[in-house]
């Protein structure tokens, strides 16, 4: 039990269960409730990579802050386990992006937005494109069930989804901001500050609602 608690904290469990609701929501609109649960599975999947992942590339750098909320850090899980439970998940994740109802056109954008959510633990958050990964993960989460069932993306699933990705983004680095300073991480945010950045999501929101708002929802299918 401690290790599933582990594990589930270390996939950043808040922000997972978000992310795979929204996915339930949208393939609910395009699938019946089977293949919908199956692409939402493939999401979850793709969030425990990601979470996985960031926690333990920045392992050190939460042991140097003493962030004991971290599984890693309180000891609940260790480094090579999570290592192990990454290696089983990832090619899960793959197949089930790929082959399942999303199929190649659409799990191969859902598997793009993981791979740069990933490249964001890795380079992004230490540079001024800190923000690029979230603006192409929440903007591929609606966009890859419309290609798949061969609809044309309009802009505003596109950049809706990309400018509360930026939101959230700026949000959720408040919270380490001092510490980020510290261990040289220079994101957009950090750059930004604390204040400029809570300025910054609240527009960005608004600027999301308003494009929804005004824009025409409806789906125009690909060309033939």
């Amino acid at each position: 039990m401690k290790n599933l608690i582990g594990l589930a904290k270390a996939s950043h469990f808040g922000p997972t269960v978000l992310v795979t609701t929204l996915s339930l929501f949208f393939a609910s609109l395009y699938w019946w409730e089977g293949p919908a649960l199956v692409i939402s599975f493939g999401v979850f999947l793709g969030q425990l990579v990601v979470g996985w992942s960031n926690d333990l590339i920045d392992y050190q750098d939460d042991v140097k802050h003493q962030r004991l909320k971290k599984p890693l850090v309180a000891g609940s899980i260790t480094p090579s386990g999570l290592l192990t439970w990454l290696r089983i998940v990832l090619p899960l994740a793959l197949l089930i992006n790929l082959f399942g109802p999303l199929r190649f056109t659409g799990g191969g954008l859902s598997i793009f937005a993981i791979g740069c959510a990933v490249l964001y633990n890795f380079y992004f958050k230490f540079t001024v494109f800190s923000w690029l990964p979230y603006a192409i993960a929440f903007g591929a989460l609606p966009s890859c069930m419309a290609l798949s069932k061969g609809y044309l993306p309009p802009l505003w699933m596109w950049l809706g989804g990309a400018l509360l990705g930026i939101a959230a983004h700026f949000l959720n680095v408040i919270k380490d901001m001092k510490e980020d300073h510290l261990s040289g991480i220079k994101g957009l945010p950090q750059r930004c500050g604390s204040k400029v950045s809570i300025v910054v999501a609240v527009v960005l929101v608004l600027l999301a609602v308003a494009l929804l708002i005004f824009s025409d929802l409806t789906l125009p299918p690909v060309a033939p």
